[in-house]
């Protein structure tokens, strides 16, 4: 399906609410289009929006180092660690599908240690192992110096990678993320509640994870999914814990009111064909490898417009998924994406006929 131009839409979206955050970030998941920021990229504490990386990086353990049944020792220093805790006792044995759970609903910083020892040896190795992660997800204002959040020198974040990170557990372990929408949670006789207070105030929210310490202020970062749409809010520094939610709520709201987001072109559908010299077809398709989507304002779909620009002269033969052009995607001049455009199958070479044909109608041209 190929977009043609049509009158722009005059449907005004107001600026993105106001904020008494240190930074936030607000995204769609699908298409990554940025619906409101600001300073986003400021380095600030993350508190226990670390712990996002933790799980993450234990859940990239599950079935190959690790499973959910190990049982963990706990040892002293977990036990010991201050703040928000599951209250496990030290040299108990926990399972680790037990101390994540304790560490998601619960934001236990007990849990995270033991976690992280039970990877890694030691909090110090795991830590090293949370920014080697942190780097191949291009988080590139993050440093992590420990697996809770607690305050220490350079541990730091951004909102965007934070949201980056959020993106990345969402895509890669959605069975796992379901945790994140728990609301409670018990442990030796204990029901602590999750303190995402968004999860009782919309049905639309299943996740993410708080964080406080006195320097970071409180900080959200939250998901919602409503029809087809989900988006990705992250605000850090607020005043309150009530801020926070109002903050985060308020951009949820924002963005699925004013904006909506498409699937234009699938992964692997014929978007265009044509003829390659020296093939046995008369066209041959070309596509995408991965779904391309959008997010606009509400009302301009019909406003879109897609352009496929193809490499001329194209000879076979052709691997398959060999780039051969563009598709690009504009909403009023603006360019809003642009992916590779590939041939779907390999294309082989035709036969000596046609190929000695086609050389001859290309030196003709």
């Amino acid at each position: 399906m190929l977009f043609m131009p049509a009158m722009a839409a005059d449907i005004p979206v107001p600026a993105a609410p106001q904020i008494a955050a240190k930074g936030y970030y607000l995204m769609d998941f699908e298409s990554g289009n940025i619906l409101a920021e600001q300073e986003a990229e400021a380095t600030l504490e993350p508190a226990s929006l670390t712990k996002l990386m933790t799980a993450y990086v234990v859940f990239k353990q599950i079935g190959e180092q690790i499973q959910l049944t190990d049982v963990v020792t706990i040892s002293e220093k977990a036990w010991r660690t201050p703040g928000s805790r599951m209250f496990v006792e030290v040299g108990t044995q926990v399972t680790v599908e037990e101390l994540l759970k304790g560490m998601i609903i619960q934001s236990g910083n007990d849990a995270s240690v033991a976690l992280a020892e039970h990877v890694a040896g030691t909090e110090d190795a795991f830590a090293e192992l949370m920014n080697q992660y942190a780097d191949s997800l291009g988080m590139t204002s993050t440093l992590y110096r420990n697996s809770t959040g607690l305050p220490a020198d350079g541990h730091l974040t951004s909102a965007r990678d934070i949201a980056v990170l959020t993106h990345a557990m969402i895509v890669e372990f959605p069975d796992l993320y379901a945790w994140y929408s728990e609301r409670e949670y018990t442990y030796n006789d204990i029901r602590q509640h999750n303190r995402n207070t968004l999860l009782w105030r919309d049905n639309s929210v299943d996740g993410v994870k708080t964080g406080h310490t006195d320097s970071a202020g409180y900080c959200l970062v939250a998901s919602a999914k409503r029809d087809d749409m989900r988006l990705i809010s992250v605000v850090m520094g607020t005043p309150s814990e009530k801020a926070r939610a109002d903050a985060s709520q308020a951009l949820l709201n924002y963005g699925f009111r004013f904006f909506e987001t498409h699937r234009l072109y699938a992964a692997g559908d014929e978007i265009t064909s044509t003829r390659v010299w020296k093939s046995a077809a008369e066209e041959e398709p070309f596509g995408l490898t991965e779904d391309l989507f959008v997010t606009i304002p509400r009302g301009s779909y019909q406003s879109l417009e897609a352009e496929m620009d193809l490499i001329t002269d194209l000879t076979a033969p052709l691997g398959r998924h060999t780039t051969v052009g563009a598709v690009r995607v504009s909403l009023d001049g603006e360019l809003l994406a642009a992916k590779p455009l590939v041939a779907l199958n390999a294309i082989e070479s035709g036969s000596l006929w046609q190929r000695a044909k086609d050389q001859v109608l290309m030196w003709l041209e």
